[in-house]
Order: C-alpha cells, then sequence, then structure tokens
C-alpha cells in the first residue's frame, strides 16, 4: 500500500555514503576482510582533553537536565571566537544554534530559508544530503555542473547559466566532499559578489575548513571574501577536525531571524542537543589544537600516497584534492562491458575486492567513485592494491 508512507518520504533515497558503510560492516561480521573507503570518518580517537571534559560533565547533575535549545551560552560563545578566528568574521553568539550535527544544521536551514517554488543552486558533484534537505522543503535542488578540469569549482559564469527568478540560494562546500576541492579567496570573492549582485543567499559548509593542505590553518571563507553577511549561513561543526563525529555537535550561523526560525523548528525537532556532548565541543574549540594540527598532517601524508596510488591504475583520472579526505577518480574507461555502471562497480569492488567505496551516481556524477583517505597507510595501500587487481583483471 504506496500510500502508507508520506509522499514526501516515500520518494526519498536514503544515505548511499551511510548505506555502503553499513554493508561493509555486514561482510565484517561475517568475517569479511573489508577496507572502507566509504565513510567520512577519521580513523582518530577522540582527543583526550576531550574526552576528560566529558567525564567530568557526566558527574555535573547540571548537564541532567534540558537545557537551552539554541544551545549552552559558553558553546555558543566558543563558535563565535572560532568563527572569528578560521572563518575571518565577527558574530555575535545569538547568531549561533547548536545542532545534532552539521548534518541537522543543513536541515534547520533549508526549513528555516525555503519555500515550495524556490529553487537552491547545489554545485555538482555534491554531498549526497543537500538535495535530500532541499527537496523536504518543498523547494527544488539545482544541480550546477562542474568539470575536473576547472578542479571541480563552478564560477559565476556557471552560476548564471542556471539561475532564474526563482533562484533563492547558493549551497558551497569547500573543502569539498566529495572532491576535496578548495576556493580561493579571490574565486570566493567573485561568488560573494555575484550572490550579493542577485541578492542571492549563501549557504557555507565550512565543515572541513581546517583540512585544507597549503593553508596555514584554515581554507578561505566567502565571510572573509566580501559576502553579504544578511544573506549569508555559515555551517560548521567539531566532526572532522576534532575526530568526533559520533558526539553529534555542530551549528549554523546565520542572521537572527532565520536563527530564530531555525531555533523554534529544532525546539519542536529534537530539543537541545546532549549537554555532554555540548561540555565536549567546548573543550575541542577552546583546548590544546595541537591535535588538529597531526591528524591534519597524517591526512596530508594519506592523500598524496592514495593520489599515487589512484592515478597509477590504467584508465583512471583523478583531480587532485586539496581539502576534507576524500579523492574521487573518473573510472569511466572502466564502465562499459564489465560494469553497467558505477553503482554497479562499487558493489563488484566491495563484494569481489573487499573494498568499500561510494559511486559517483549518489553525488550526482556518474562515472567517478569517491574514497575516503580517512584511514591508515598500510589500509590504503592494501584497499588500492586490491582495487587494482579487480579493475585491470580480464
Amino acid at each position: 500500500m504506496t500510500d502508507r508512507v508520506s509522499a514526501r518520504l516515500a520518494g526519498l533515497p536514503g544515505s548511499a555514503t551511510l548505506a555502503m558503510s553499513a554493508r561493509a560492516r555486514e561482510l565484517r561480521a561475517e568475517g569479511r576482510d573489508i577496507i572502507s573507503f566509504a565513510a567520512g570518518e577519521p580513523d582518530f580517537p577522540t582527543p583526550e582533553h576531550i574526552l576528560a571534559e566529558a567525564s567530568r560533565a557526566i558527574h555535573d547533575p547540571v548537564n541532567h537536565k534540558y537545557s537551552q535549545n539554541a544551545g549552552l551560552p559558553p558553546l555558543r560563545e566558543a563558535v563565535a571566537e572560532n568563527t572569528r578566528i578560521y572563518s575571518g568574521v565577527e558574530v555575535d553568539p545569538s547568531q549561533v544554534i547548536v545542532t545534532n550535527g552539521a548534518k541537522q544544521a543543513i536541515f534547520d536551514v533549508c526549513a528555516a530559508l525555503f519555500d515550495p517554488g524556490d529553487e537552491v543552486l547545489v554545485p555538482a558533484p555534491y554531498w549526497v544530503t543537500y538535495p535530500a534537505a532541499i527537496s523536504l522543503t518543498g523547494a527544488t535542488p539545482v544541480p550546477v555542473p562542474s568539470l575536473a578540469s576547472t578542479g571541480f569549482k563552478v564560477t559565476p559564469d556557471d552560476l548564471d547559466r542556471v539561475r532564474t527568478a526563482a533562484t533563492k540560494a547558493l549551497i558551497l562546500v569547500s573543502p569539498s566532499n566529495p572532491t576535496g576541492s578548495v576556493y580561493s579567496h579571490e574565486e570566493l570573492a567573485a561568488i560573494a559578489e555575484w550572490a550579493s549582485r542577485h541578492g542571492v543567499w549563501v549557504v557555507s559548509d565550512e565543515i572541513y575548513q581546517r583540512l585544507a593542505y597549503g593553508y596555514p590553518e584554515a581554507a578561505p571563507s566567502i565571510a572573509a571574501a566580501g559576502a553579504d553577511l544578511d544573506r549569508l549561513v555559515l555551517v560548521n561543526g567539531v566532526a572532522k577536525s576534532f575526530a568526533m563525529t559520533g558526539w553529534r555537535v555542530g551549528w549554523a550561523i546565520a542572521p537572527p531571524d532565520i536563527v530564530g526560525a531555525a531555533e523554534r523548528f529544532q525546539s519542536h525537532a529534537t530539543g537541545n542537543v546532549s549537554n555532554v556532548a555540548q561540555r565536549a565541543a567546548i573543550a575541542a574549540l577552546t583546548g590544546p589544537q595541537d591535535t588538529v594540527v597531526s591528524m591534519r598532517e597524517a591526512f596530508d601524508r594519506r592523500r598524496r600516497l592514495m593520489y599515487e596510488l589512484v592515478t597509477a591504475i590504467p584508465g583512471i583520472e583523478c583531480h587532485e584534492p586539496e581539502g576534507a579526505f576524500y579523492v574521487f577518480p573518473d573510472v569511466s574507461a572502466h564502465v562499459g562491458d564489465r560494469f553497467a555502471s558505477t553503482d554497479e562497480m562499487s558493489m563488484a569492488i566491495l563484494e569481489d575486492a573487499g573494498v568499500a567505496t561510494v559511486s559517483g551516481e549518489a553525488f550526482g556524477m556518474p562515472g567517478h567513485i569517491r574514497l575516503s583517505y580517512a584511514t591508515g597507510e598500510p589500509e590504503i595501500e592494501r584497499g588500492m592494491s586490491a582495487m587494482r587487481d579487480l579493475l585491470i583483471s580480464n
């Protein structure tokens, strides 16, 4: 009975990245040796000083009760200061809403901004959740194609080709999931000027901001590149840079009316984020930052290793990533007689080679696969060897 499920959810696909990770866990449970390049999750433990603060917070009765829906005041203050340091813009703590991960921040913001009939530009390839979050509001996600030859980055000309009178916003992510591309300050300034000229909102996802290679501390932010702050939303969190994916703490920073709407929405959806997790996030943002640096250095070594190994496979071309922890190779030369699609190829790589990847279909770009190098170098070498053997075998 198809009418038992609402129309808006009946056609909603699940997260392809989580689905592939789940299948990899199933195969491991069956005794298979599986190497996962699927999940966007650091393999490092959460730093010790963050764990110590969480342990202390567990035993403080104040954390056993409901707290402010928009987040603990000390965390909102820490987020505002973090944004000043790494995004280069002054924001008031009242402009911050703390969410259950950056994923909920995206959903809160979409609910606060979009109505049926609105169009939202999403550069492709895109993170799998952006179109879903947009569509659930009744708005329409509009892919903006990009090319590997231009680093998978869009320009104002690209945006103009798809902009209409219904265009409400642009969702931008830099460093990018799935490509690892990083927009320069100059490229962001051009997009900021375009958005301001056309009255288009910019939702800038900066969750990988501090995992940018070749930059001293963080990737450039559109907030510091001339963006109209009255039509700008910044999304971030502690998941990636502090190895805290399971703690579920993210945030959005926006003008007061948008934060107010998002806060009302969240008050009915979830209420406050776990107080213990929020206390841990405060420790992450205000405590020692040396683990961020050491993790970034490790990811950089892994990036270079995986890029070297993937480009050595005959028939594969790949843009060299500059941030996050993904490579997004073009494997279309191996799709055809043997594999009908990159979906089929990705599943064969898992089932036959024991390596979990995510196909480009999920990101709006068939012919590619996403490989995460958020795993150890020995695993990268073994996994890439198994994948190479499968692809070049007859």
